[in-house]
């Protein structure tokens, strides 16, 4: 295996991040073991399915047409280092706050055909930032 290949390997299959790919059209082809983690479906579950799986359904007109402005021009704002932040789903319907970064996917002729989002479960530094808000909020309160 040539050091390339082993990398990408290394980083598929053992990062606690969640990788996961999509075609065009937003069906899940790849779910790595970090997706596993962070989600809880299983990799056969989740394959084959729409991104709908972990979107909640009041954000979901929001992402397809995001989506697929990305897949119209080949770009996304969140593919150089900006990170997107937003709520996420998991296996048993648990809301959890998520970052990610989107690479995009192109085919032999250069078309976009996916995209593939490394995403990082921030459930529990949004909840301590949420808290941290509102007990400083507290304190400008009591002390006016």
């Amino acid at each position: 295996m040539d050091i390339a290949a082993a990398v990408g390997d290394a980083l598929l299959n053992g990062a606690s991040d969640a990788i996961v790919a999509t075609d065009a059209e937003g069906r899940i082809t790849l779910w790595n073991p970090g997706a596993v983690r962070v989600f809880g479906f299983t990799s056969e579950e989740a394959v084959g399915q729409s991104l709908d799986l972990i979107i909640p359904e009041a954000l979901r007109a929001r992402h397809w047409a995001g989506f697929r402005h990305t897949m119209a021009t080949g770009t996304s704002r969140y593919g150089r280092g900006n990170l997107l932040s937003v709520p996420a789903l998991t296996r048993n319907g648990t809301r959890i706050s998520v970052e990610f970064t989107i690479v995009m996917l192109h085919d032999a002729e250069h078309k976009v055909a996916g995209t593939v989002a490394v995403m990082r479960d921030v459930t529990k530094r949004f909840e301590e930032l949420k808290d941290l808000r509102r007990r400083a909020a507290q304190q400008g309160g009591a002390s006016s």
